[in-house]
């Protein structure tokens, strides 16, 4: 038997029931719940992260939220070093970890370690947010497609920081970005992980993604997004350019209406939670399960986890 630590992993598209689903097993089997979620990271924004409530807090403990302001930068390096942090104190406590979140590259970093990469170079970075300034992200993204295809496919065309810094590594080293994490193979296992993946039929999703979208608008979502607005952060920065939030302020600065910007969050949200199982689907160590098949995701959990652990 391994010696590692266990660790529960549940992961999954977007709306497909990841909060409530970790919440059920967190209470089951003394745990607490590591969110791997790289928008509800971010400080006043609670209602277009779908961030769990306070009320769901006091249910369990939960790390990895509200640890950043929105014009704070953050990335997969700085996740793993304060997830592994929350695991350690969770463990000392005597507590399972439970680690839950739909950003893929999170999750990858903290279960199989960190492609650092070639070290940052600010010349060539500070040009390459040039030529972003000048032509636009879309010709960025579409020039990191004709050197690293491979990249591209696995990054999104509005991904400011990742579009440059694979063309920042490729420009850098004369090698794609793609080339480098192959040969890294993130290979470095330190945990034993039981990971869950939690699948709807695809109509069942897209409906409860609508109905999420709604809930957001008509909850306060367009009056978060002036909050935030009248605090000084920027429309242009990265977290208020991901989905909902990137609408609403389009809604706000009157180049789309309510139903638009409704419409357009639901259309895009949709696309997000099929690359996300897209992403997760090529995991082949996930048990994938329907959420309502909760009391056989917490019988495999307990076996994992084993006597005196669950």
């Amino acid at each position: 038997m391994s010696s590692k630590p266990r660790i529960l992993l549940i992961v999954g598209p977007t709306g497909v029931g990841k909060t409530d689903t970790a919440l059920t097993l967190a209470e089951g089997l003394d745990a607490e719940i590591v969110s791997a979620d790289s928008m509800q990271v971010y400080r006043y924004m609670d209602i277009g992260t779908a961030k769990p409530t306070p009320a769901q807090r006091r249910r369990r403990p939960h790390h990895l939220l509200d640890v950043v302001d929105p014009d704070e930068s953050f990335h997969a390096a700085r996740f793993r070093e304060q997830a592994l942090e929350a695991m350690e104190g969770v463990r000392a406590r005597g507590r399972n970890v439970l680690v839950t979140g739909g950003t893929g590259l999170y999750v990858k970093a903290l279960t199989r370690g960190l492609f650092a990469g070639p070290a940052a170079d600010a010349a060539l970075r500070a040009g390459l947010e040039q030529t972003v300034a000048e032509h636009g992200l879309g010709h960025l993204f579409e020039r990191l497609r004709r050197v690293d295809p491979a990249a591209a496919e696995r990054i999104h065309c509005r991904d400011r920081v990742r579009i440059v810094r694979a063309l920042e590594v490729f420009h850098g080293t004369g090698k794609p970005l793609s080339e480098w994490q192959r040969a890294h193979g993130f290979g470095d296992r330190p945990f034993d992980v039981l990971g869950v993946g939690l699948e709807r039929p695809r109509p069942e999703l897209y409906e409860r993604i609508d109905r999420r979208c709604e809930r957001m608008m008509t909850g306060g979502l367009l009056d978060e997004v002036r909050g935030l607005l009248d605090r000084g952060y920027a429309p242009a920065l990265r977290s208020m350019q991901s989905v909902g939030y990137r609408q609403a302020v389009q809604c706000l600065a009157g180049r789309m209406s309510e139903v638009e910007a409704l419409s357009s969050m639901q259309q895009v949200t949709r696309r997000l939670a099929k690359r996300q199982l897209t992403w997760f689907r090529a995991d082949p160590s996930l048990h994938w399960m329907h959420p309502d098949r909760i009391d056989e995701i917490r019988g495999l959990c307990r076996r994992f986890l084993g006597p005196g652990r669950s």
